[in-house]
Order: C-alpha cells, then sequence, then structure tokens
C-alpha cells in the first residue's frame, strides 16, 4: 500500500496517495482545485466533506 503525502496546497490538510494525486510541477495535489490554486473559491472536493477551508 503506498503512503498517503500531504496535499501541496498550502492551507489544505487532505493526505493523498500517489496513485491519486494531481501533479502539477512535481508536486502532488489533492483535487485539481488545490492544483489550480482555487481561482474561483471552490472547494477541494465538491462534498466539502474533509474539512479543509484552504479555498476561503
Amino acid at each position: 500500500m503506498a503512503p498517503a503525502t500531504p496535499c501541496a496546497c498550502p492551507r489544505c490538510t487532505c493526505e493523498v496517495k500517489a496513485s491519486q494525486a494531481v501533479v502539477r510541477d512535481g508536486q502532488s495535489f489533492c483535487s485539481e482545485a488545490c492544483a489550480t490554486g482555487h481561482p474561483n473559491h471552490e472547494p477541494c472536493h465538491g462534498s466539502g466533506t474533509c474539512g479543509c477551508t484552504c479555498a476561503e
């Protein structure tokens, strides 16, 4: 089982497995929203159940 690493989004508290990561510039993000810097303040996960406030 691959270890999970912290999402590279500075304010995100999620962890992501390498096989599920969105990779940008060599960094692993938990979602496309985190990878693009939340340009429209969209949450990292559509359901919002992860508890992160990185989009605010």
